[in-house]
């Protein structure tokens, strides 16, 4: 049996911290979840839960919108919203092949071919009921399922080793962001806590000729402006992004917020993700208020600057002084003060030299992982769809 969720509405009515609550399951509970579903962060008055729908343990659910077709297996229960649809537990069927075969490219793809909509896809009860899936015998069903146990063991260590790896590789790149402005990869013997030789530390605004952000308000749009309005969203790995939705404005509004920007400019974003940073590259532009701009001096080598506020030292500072409890900001006064372990000019290049070499290595190594664990996924598919064609167990 195939049912559909319901929500009691307006919901924030029946959201409820009292003891006797109902468990209220939410796509956002399965954030992190590969199979089961133990817990939620919500529960609903018990009024509520005429008006939905009522799942309980090994209960198997199916998200029908966004990410349509995701299943998981009830390890608890509650009440689900009009966003699942819940398949009831089902003596002739184990729940781990319905898992596994709902999981496989064989039936995704027929959830695609029937779900509703254009952009969002959607399923409902009607589509789940035409695809066609293949029962055998249970006794058969667990045989398959122990294999693909069996074989996705191995390769989730795998992935594991993947993912660790990978975590290890984020680790090193601060590590050697650290060594950097502490003079390590440049100067042998630097004693810790201390600067080498011919280094002093210089605040921020020492070697800027200029400080500030952008516009505090919003300007009149443009469809057909040729200039974007970038805030700190649009800074990326170095560069500005434009995206979908970045608004445009024409020249004249270009002209009461353009800000002095050349080819010593970096970005960072200052307000809600901070850290993000950007060199400008005459890019048509005008900034929002959620980055700040800066023009260094000819003494500084602009990588190894933005190479600096990378570090986690600067994040520290930055999340240190921001104010703000939900959204965080950074003011000009905290950019200002930042403090920079400042060397000569040729040996600031020397470090961007060496760290980029360094750096460089370890993004080919992040490609290679990357490559792997989607390599690992393509082989999860493949066994899926060797053991529902027959193909990995013999009876």
């Amino acid at each position: 049996m195939i049912e559909r969720g319901g929500s009691p509405r307006p919901i924030e009515d029946f959201i409820t911290n009292d003891d006797n609550g109902i468990n209220w399951i939410k796509i956002g509970d399965t954030k992190g979840v590969v199979k089961y579903i133990h817990h939620t962060k919500e529960k609903i008055k018990p009024e509520g839960a005429i008006r939905s729908r009522m799942v309980f343990e090994d209960d198997f659910l199916l998200s029908n919108s966004m990410s349509f077709g995701k299943p998981f297996i009830m390890k608890t229960k509650g009440c689900i919203h009009d966003g699942w649809l819940v398949i009831r537990k089902n003596t002739l069927i184990d729940n781990n092949y319905l898992y596994y075969i709902l999981s496989s490219s064989l039936v995704y793809q027929q959830f695609t071919n029937l779900a509703k909509g254009s952009t969002v896809k959607n399923l409902n009860i009607e589509a789940v009921k035409q695809v066609v899936i293949q029962f055998p015998p249970l006794a058969e069903q667990l045989s398959i399922v122990s294999k693909i146990e069996e074989l996705l063991s191995d390769l989730e260590n795998g992935k594991q080793q993947l993912l660790t790896a990978q975590q290890q590789l984020k680790i090193y790149r601060q590590s050697l962001l650290k060594w950097a402005f502490e003079g390590k990869l440049t100067n042998k013997n630097v004693k810790d806590d201390e600067l080498p030789k011919g280094w002093k530390w210089v605040k921020l605004i020492e070697i800027t000729s200029v400080l500030g952000d952008g516009l505090h308000g919003t300007p009149n749009y443009s469809e057909d402006g040729d200039y974007y309005f970038i805030n700190g969203n649009n800074l990326t790995d170095g560069r500005i992004e434009i995206k979908e939705n970045t608004k445009r404005v024409d020249f004249s509004e270009y002209e009461k917020y353009k800000k002095p920007l050349n080819e010593s400019t970096i970005f960072v974003s200052i307000n809600g993700s901070i850290g993000y940073t950007a060199f400008y590259n005459n890019e048509k532009v005008i900034l929002g208020k959620s980055a700040c701009y800066f023009n260094v001096l000819k003494s500084t080598d602009k990588k190894y600057l933005r190479y600096c506020l990378l570090s986690q030292r600067f994040l520290n500072y930055a999340n240190k002084n921001a104010t703000g409890s939900t959204i965080k900001n950074v003011g000009l006064k905290t950019m200002r003060d930042f403090e920079i372990p400042f060397p000569s000019f040729s040996e600031q290049q020397l470090i961007v030299d060496e760290l980029e070499s360094k750096l460089t290595f370890c993004d080919k190594i992040e490609e290679t992982i990357s490559q792997s664990l989607l390599q690992a996924e393509s082989l999860r598919q493949s066994i899926l769809k060797k053991a529902f064609e027959g193909k990995l167990v013999n009876f």
